[in-house]
């Protein structure tokens, strides 16, 4: 399967650099066998009595640093703990560095390049505990936003807020899950009004969410793994779903890759914990995911592969055209689509 089947051309007008104040007032487009223009405020009257959404509860950390080589500067973004003290991160510009270098970001906060290693990947050791690394993220850290978010700097005092779900409570995460951008306590009081149930699981979001595609096969593309859990509380509930008949819904691609990603050939939820690398494309029969909550995504991304195996290719870009065309706002900080799984590719 060549990725410029996943291909389509997007206006950089399109991209969101802020969200919608407050967050459920963003739209939403409801995918199914016909198109639908909602608010993501509409969400409790698409869903049913019984029905169980799933989310993501990683916390983003303040994993971009700036700082400099001897007098070049360079721009890092953690993205995986090798151990207490030591990351492996993408750097930019990575071409210079070699190992030994040693990166400053602030006195006294200091890297060594341990290993370098594809697209821009370098493996850095901090001379710090995690405790005290992670009190100086804190304090000379910013948000890891995604490139096509632009900032003058890393990112400003509105960012820490704009990119952290309200159901933040794990850290680990240095992208954020963002179809749980949109929820407030008034969207969750009308969920809850609904009878829709809801429970969370842990993926932390990596920084490899952002790579690019660059092979010209689908089959050739590595995804980085990425660790998560999934509780016994939780697999518990999302059994008891299909078995009474319900809707599993996952809010955002990385609760419906952990959810499949656990479940077995039977199609029953284990209890999880470790890493994942599962990679859908169309052809994937899902197993657990009935619906997908989730944002408008990068043309070529494994992301718009994922909601393309899920929803249908076909269907999918009928989708994205119709969102262009009316306005929608695209990425992390842009509206979202409610997606009905097809059999259909």
């Amino acid at each position: 399967m060549k990725v410029d089947t996943f291909d389509f051309d997007l206006p950089r007008a399109c991209i969101a650099q802020r969200p919608m104040t407050p967050r459920d007032a963003a739209r939403l487009l409801v995918v199914g066998d016909e198109l639908r223009d909602a608010r993501v405020s509409d969400l409790p009257r698409h869903l049913s009595p019984g029905d169980l959404l799933v989310f993501n509860d990683t916390k983003v950390i303040p994993a971009r640093l700036a700082g400099r080589r001897g007098a070049a500067k360079v721009e890092v973004t953690l993205h995986k703990a090798a151990d207490a003290a030591t990351w492996r991160a993408f750097a930019r510009p990575a071409r210079r560095l070699k190992k030994g270098d040693r990166i400053e970001f602030a006195p006294g906060f200091v890297a060594e390049v341990e290993t370098k290693g594809e697209a821009g990947e370098v493996t850095l050791s901090f001379e710090y505990g995690s405790a005290d690394l992670e009190a100086a993220l804190e304090r000379f850290g910013a948000m890891p936003l995604p490139p096509y978010i632009k900032r003058p700097n890393l990112a400003d005092w509105r960012d820490p807020g704009d990119y952290q779900t309200m159901f933040a409570r794990v850290p680990g995460a240095v992208a954020a899950p963002t179809a749980g951008l949109h929820f407030t306590p008034g969207l969750l009081d009308g969920l809850d009004a609904r009878g829709v149930e809801r429970i969370a699981l842990t993926l932390h979001v990596g920084a490899g969410t952002f790579l690019p595609v660059k092979v010209e096969d689908v089959a050739d593309h590595k995804m980085h793994a990425e660790w998560g859990e999934i509780t016994a509380l939780a697999a518990a509930a999302v059994n008891a779903a299909r078995a009474r008949g319900n809707q599993v819904v996952a809010v955002g691609s990385t609760a419906l890759r952990l959810l499949e990603a656990a479940t077995d050939a039977a199609g029953r939820l284990r209890p999880f914990a470790g890493e994942t690398d599962i990679f859908i494309t169309p052809g994937y029969r899902f197993r657990t995911v009935d619906r997908l909550l989730t944002n408008f995504h990068l043309p070529r991304s494994t992301l718009f592969m994922l909601v393309s195996a899920f929803a249908g290719t076909r269907r999918m870009k009928h989708a994205y055209a119709h969102a262009k065309d009316t306005g929608y706002r695209f990425y992390s900080y842009g509206d979202a689509c409610l997606l009905s799984r097809s059999e259909v590719p």
